[in-house]
């Protein structure tokens, strides 16, 4: 069976009585034809079964229609289904992704940066905090982040103020003796410091007892695990028969506290409700579902790659107009109830948003 021959500029070029200027033009610079010619053309390739050759078009153009992505670990099911989220876009913005895991290894991430600006790339998404946003600025591609500090480039973080202050005003619903919080400790320039300020600013403006505990939690199950370990022998011995209210700061976290809690006491005792952050899977799928104050993951990764394509695709234009400075997009959190903070549990998607 003879080879199928594929087919060439010179081939549409002769089909439609273009130049095989023109035919590039429209393959490199579609604005630049009328719209007539573009449909002339688009109905070729059609006639044609005309497949695009990638790596030839990259070569001519130096455009791959990469974009990186840099996320801290897969430990945490946040980054794993926000990852999951980003590369889902491919259907709506044809964008396709390479992606590197950082560990917060500095000279690491810088190195994988340098590797994916070798493979042409576009543009970036960094989820991991380990490299300033003054410098990430510097790269010569569009930057848009995700929860980390931002203050150079474009971001989306949801309202994490809004978020801690939910966790504090559920908790408090439930007429705790004492309100907990625990978190990592931030500096205040990363978006996930809010989670602290609203949780503590509500318990200020309503006189309640409270107190902030701050580890360092790692990146595996295994150092997660043993933090939590001191925390939940630290809680039994200072607040022993008093009702605890305790708002931690990912759905990862708040399922091995809770798994800990059940392997003691058979159960989820009384005194301990429980509020974790994300809204990942995990929340839904736990031995007992997590209250959670809800990051929509879903809105975040789309946001955030439209932004990108954005700034791409004006980069693409004969008098590309740049950004006078960053975007920062906010996302709104969403409450979910779930049954390890009510007694009679509503519905794994029940949710209530609070303003």
């Amino acid at each position: 069976m003879a080879k199928k021959k594929n087919v060439t500029f010179d081939d549409i070029a002769k089909y439609t009585n273009f130049s095989k200027t023109t035919i590039s033009r429209y393959f490199n610079d579609i604005d630049s034809l009328t719209l007539e010619n573009q449909q002339i053309i688009s109905d070729a390739l059609v006639e044609l079964n005309y497949k695009e050759n990638k790596v030839a078009r990259i070569l001519a153009n130096g455009k791959t229609e990469f974009i990186g992505i840099i996320i801290p670990d897969l430990y945490y099911h946040f980054y794993s289904e926000m990852l999951a989220s980003i590369l889902s876009t491919y259907e709506e913005f044809g964008y396709k992704f390479l992606v590197f895991i950082g560990n917060e290894k500095e000279e690491t991430e810088r190195s994988y940066i340098q590797e994916l600006l070798a493979y042409k790339i576009e543009g970036m998404i960094i989820m991991s905090h380990t490299i300033p946003s003054g410098e990430l600025a510097k790269l010569p591609i569009p930057i848009v982040t995700i929860e980390r500090e931002d203050q150079y480039v474009c971001s989306v973080n949801t309202d994490n103020y809004m978020g801690g202050y939910q966790a504090a005003g559920l908790l408090a619903k439930h007429h705790c003796d004492i309100l907990i919080h625990i978190n990592s400790p931030y500096n205040e320039a990363i978006p996930a410091n809010g989670r602290i300020r609203g949780f503590t600013d509500f318990c200020t403006e309503h006189d309640l007892r409270n107190e902030l505990l701050l580890r360092e939690f790692g990146h595996t199950h295994e150092e997660a695990r043993e933090q939590l370990i001191d925390i939940l022998e630290q809680l039994e011995t200072a607040y022993a028969g008093q009702k605890k209210g305790i708002f931690i700061s990912s759905d990862t976290l708040a399922n091995t506290l809770l798994n800990l809690l059940i392997r003691k006491y058979g159960r989820l005792p009384d005194d301990y409700l429980l509020v974790g952050y994300d809204n990942s899977l995990i929340s839904r799928e736990a031995i007992i579902s997590i209250s959670t104050i809800g990051q929509q993951i879903e809105k975040l990764a789309h946001e955030a790659v439209s932004l990108l394509v954005e700034q791409m695709e004006e980069r693409k234009k004969r008098k590309p107009v740049p950004l006078e400075e960053p975007i920062h997009k906010i996302i709104t959190p969403v409450l979910f109830r779930r049954e390890t903070t009510e007694k009679c549990a509503v519905d794994g998607d029940g949710m209530e948003e609070i303003g």
